[in-house]
């Protein structure tokens, strides 16, 4: 129990183990900290005969938010091992193909598979890795230290005025990235305890918040959208974050004529853990993320793409690594104004070539989303032997009208051919855009 996360546990089961950490809303149960810790030394005592064998070794696991999650976690910390927390949803058979590729063991629910031949990580400060999809689709492992993962919960926290007192409403998943950074570490290392959501429909929001009065909602677009459509309350919210794939400005607008409090985007990557926050919600009405965290570092690269640098960026394998500090170039177009805000234009290497001429599919989303009644645009390429631009729009406005709009300023090789119009375009259980459904819909 050497490591800096454990240390921090073990400081908050002194001043608050009597607390309540978490509670599950679906069934009404909590515990408070010193439970969790117990919980978790008994999960070992249970499953693993030979806790040791666990030091420096990863394991998958698979679990849906609550209080057997962060047992799972808590015990693998307290093991040595290095935890790979999965989507809930995802099968037993992707669970154990993914543990095989990282040669890694498998929680399969009653014990963990295949550990024998599991590799084991020299570093012993190494206690998590998280899965990027990359752009490749082929997942990637990205090695963090406790270190890193302290480093972001104290970034995220100090600048958005997290403290004990608050009480965080977990729906997006405890082990993604956001979900560590806001949710798990801050429980753990700052004593920020959660009440996990029932279901992310909005009643069932709406009855969380009036039973237990959390305090800070860090969600995804798409339960902004649905809470902003509908008549019900959220009195006890101070602090409403939005990450995980854009915030269309008119949902953030409605939302705070609904409510009469703002949304505040958050943005942030897998490798480089928080990266900018709108402290007042202003930039968020205009599709802004804000100003960088406390801590973060930007630099603007000859090629106009954006590094940062901070405690929390991953060095494992990073060759951008200085000291103990990490370096990142981040995947995304970003425009930087003279007060240091930060506007998302688009992702970074989407130029194709289609007919011979060269296209920037996120220019071309960027002159869609300009279009008046536009709120989301997705532009990727059919695949046929003859690639065709294709457009999926969150709109009313009819095709018609958004060739219209086009034709105006834009040249005929940049205007998509092959459209589909949506109320709202499909997200992942991640509250990401899910590009897979979207690429179907335009073939």
């Amino acid at each position: 129990m050497s490591h800096a996360l454990l240390s921090s546990w073990q400081k908050i089961l002194r001043q608050r183990g009597q607390d309540r950490a978490v509670i599950e809303a679906a069934s009404g149960q909590w515990v408070n900290f010193c439970e969790l810790d117990a919980r978790a030394t008994a999960w070992l005592a249970a499953h693993v005969a030979d806790p040791a064998a666990l030091r420096g070794r990863a394991v998958v696991f698979a679990v849906p938010n609550g209080i057997v999650w962060l047992e799972i976690f808590v015990a693998l910390l307290k093991a040595g091992a290095v935890a790979v927390p999965l989507d809930a949803g995802e099968p037993p058979a992707a669970q154990r193909r993914m543990a095989e590729l990282l040669r890694a063991g498998f929680w399969d629910g009653g014990k963990i598979a295949g550990l024998a031949g599991a590799r084991r990580q020299r570093d012993p400060a190494i206690c998590l890795i998280k899965l990027t999809s990359g752009t490749t689709g082929r997942p990637r492992p990205l090695l963090f230290t406790a270190g890193q993962m302290l480093a972001d919960a104290h970034q995220v926290t100090a600048t958005m005025g997290i403290k004990p007192r608050d009480l965080n409403y977990a729906l997006i998943p405890l082990g993604h990235s956001y979900g560590l950074g806001n949710l798990t570490v801050p429980l753990l290392a700052l004593g920020v305890p959660l009440v996990c959501g029932a279901s992310p429909l909005p009643h069932a929001i709406a009855a969380d918040f009036a039973l237990w009065r959390p305090t800070v909602f860090p969600g995804v677009p798409a339960m902004w959208r649905a809470l902003a459509a509908s008549d019900l309350a959220l009195a006890s919210l101070r602090l409403g974050l939005s990450a995980g794939a854009p915030l269309p400005p008119e949902v953030a607008r409605d939302f705070a004529a609904r409510f009469g409090r703002r949304l505040h985007n958050f943005y942030g990557s897998s490798e480089t853990g928080g990266i900018a926050y709108d402290p007042n919600g202003q930039a968020t009405l205009a599709g802004g993320v804000g100003q960088p965290l406390r801590g973060i570092k930007l630099k603007r690269l000859a090629s106009s793409q954006l590094e940062v640098s901070s405690a929390a960026v991953f060095t494992h394998g990073n060759r951008r690594s200085r000291g103990k500090h990490g370096a990142c170039i981040v995947a995304d177009i970003i425009a930087v104004d003279e007060r240091g805000a930060l506007t998302i234009l688009g992702r970074r290497g989407q130029t194709v070539k289609i007919a011979g001429r060269r296209v920037n599919l996120a220019e071309v989303a960027g002159r869609l989303r300009q279009i008046s009644g536009v709120r989301e645009v997705w532009v990727g390429v059919r695949a046929e032997s003859d690639p065709m631009l294709g457009a999926v729009v969150a709109t009313e406005r009819t095709v018609a009208e958004l060739r219209a709009a086009m034709h105006s300023d834009t040249g005929a090789w940049k205007i998509p051919k092959k459209w589909c119009v949506v109320s709202a375009l499909p997200m992942t259980v991640r509250g990401k855009t899910d590009t897979r459904a979207l690429q179907a819909l335009i073939g």
